[in-house]
């Protein structure tokens, strides 16, 4: 399955943090084929800390949408990304954007990603690697989203 994952860090060396999640997805059977340059941008949400660095990668996996999610998790639990505060600094953020076609909406995972529409941080590396990529819910291309956002702001 071709899936979409956003990577954010705003902790430590982010480049190096980044590369890392990288290197650990591939070896959890998740393979990178299209890594997105990755963007300097204010925190969302949670304003009041360091900028992130934010990328998107595409990538093929035989995992199905739930072991993926766990495979991640870890990823970041290894890393060193301790959930103290919705938002808060992190060392590494990984979130599933889209799997495949299909939409999810479940408590725990959420397909495609429920708020990208309004980041620019996803929307944007996004773009730039899967243009055309269409969201199976809103109908239109990452491209016009990600253009729409910028008429918004």
């Amino acid at each position: 399955m071709i899936v979409y994952i956003a990577v954010g860090t705003n902790m430590g060396s982010l480049e190096e943090n980044i590369q890392q999640a990288v290197e650990r997805m591939e070896d959890a059977g998740i393979h990178i084929s299209k890594i997105a340059t990755p963007i300097h941008n204010k925190a969302y949400g949670k304003t009041d800390q360091a900028d992130f660095l934010n990328t998107v990668v595409e990538a093929q996996t035989d995992l199905d949408p739930w072991n993926l999610l766990d495979a991640l998790q870890k990823i970041e639990a290894d890393m060193g990304r301790v959930r103290m505060e919705h938002w808060g600094p992190r060392i590494i953020d990984l979130d599933i954007i889209f799997y495949g076609n299909r939409i999810i909406e479940t408590e725990r995972l959420a397909v495609p990603h429920s708020d990208m529409k309004n980041r620019d941080f996803v929307l944007n590396p996004l773009a730039e690697i899967a243009p055309d990529l269409r969201h199976p819910i809103e109908g239109k291309t990452i491209a016009e989203m990600a253009k729409e956002l910028k008429n918004k702001e």
